[in-house]
């Protein structure tokens, strides 16, 4: 990572994060109309990526911006973007975190520079307008830091949760931000959940719900949205797919990674400290030319710190 885009992003002006999020919201939208990303295709909110040798993925962020830089100056970013290696971010970008405007400079330029190496899925904290997450904080910390036009900048920055991809294909693996779908049954559900929403539940699903183990079907969720879904859903939406895991966030987990439904789902968590008290946060690097690893071989592999 080149210093200079680091200590701009402590340092951008209101104007220069603006104008990243208009290029940035320009691009989801071209890349949905065109149906067209880098080495694969976009339909509706579904991403299916071919082509690449190796995934760099990482998890909910929530404004930690320390351990954003601390991930992808380890994983040698950009080198390679858009040619054979794929960054793909799995949502929850800001909230939560002091330095939410860091990170959004650093993905929204990550994005702008290397359009066909980065891949911004939708998470919680970046839903619809129906569906906002609780602490919501992103707006204030925008005033704070620049005053009456962090009220300007927050609506056009909350104009690009709307054109973020919901989910992902590549090479057996399914991403996604929360978790499967239950009432799913076409991978065109998926696809165009976002269109579908709120008369059906698969956009809410896809980025609320959270894995159980021993259990069948789906519960209410404690988070007061999504479901709680087990491994039977899992199992169905992984074939709707043609996948073979689930990689996903949402959760924290004490050490950056958890194992679910019998190795199908990975649950990936990449900032560490209050208010979530993980001892480590993780990214994954996964080579793509290999056999899919199921979720312990990947938790077993992930990059902690």
């Amino acid at each position: 990572m080149r210093p200079e885009l680091i200590l701009k992003a402590r340092e951008a002006k209101a104007e220069e994060l603006e104008n990243l999020a208009l290029t940035v919201r320009a691009i989801l939208r071209k890349e949905r109309e065109k149906g067209v990303f880098g080495g694969g295709i976009v339909k509706g909110g579904l991403v299916q990526v071919r082509g690449y040798e190796e995934a760099i993925v990482i998890g909910d962020i929530h404004g930690d911006f320390e351990a954003l830089t601390t991930m992808v100056e380890g994983a040698g970013i950009p080198r390679g973007l858009g040619t054979d290696r794929l960054l793909i971010f799995l949502g929850d970008y800001g909230d939560r975190g002091e330095q939410s405007v860091e990170v959004y400079f650093l993905i929204l330029a990550l994005k702008a520079s290397y359009p066909d190496g980065v891949v911004l899925l939708r998470g919680n904290h970046e839903g619809p307008h129906d569906l906002v997450a609780s602490p919501h904080d992103l707006p204030y910390q925008f005033v704070e830091r620049y005053g009456d036009k962090g009220v300007r900048l927050y609506l056009v920055i909350s104009s690009l949760f709307d054109a973020l991809h919901h989910a992902l294909t590549v090479n057996g693996y399914l991403m996604l931000h929360g978790g499967a779908p239950s009432g799913a049954k076409s991978i065109d559900d998926i696809a165009y959940a976002h269109e579908k929403h709120p008369s059906e539940t698969s956009l809410e699903e896809i980025l609320w719900n959270d894995p159980v183990d021993d259990v069948l079907g789906t519960y209410p969720s404690p988070r007061g949205a999504g479901k709680l879904f087990g491994k039977d859903v899992t199992e169905r939406v992984l074939s709707m797919t043609n996948c073979e895991v689930l990689i996903r966030g949402h959760e924290p987990c004490r050490k950056g990674v958890k194992v679910q439904h019998d190795g199908k789902v990975l649950t990936l968590f990449s900032r560490k400290g209050y208010p979530y008290w993980n001892d480590e946060a993780a990214y994954l690097k996964i080579n793509l030319k290999d056999q899919v690893l199921n979720a312990y071989e990947l938790a077993e592999s992930a990059i902690k710190f």
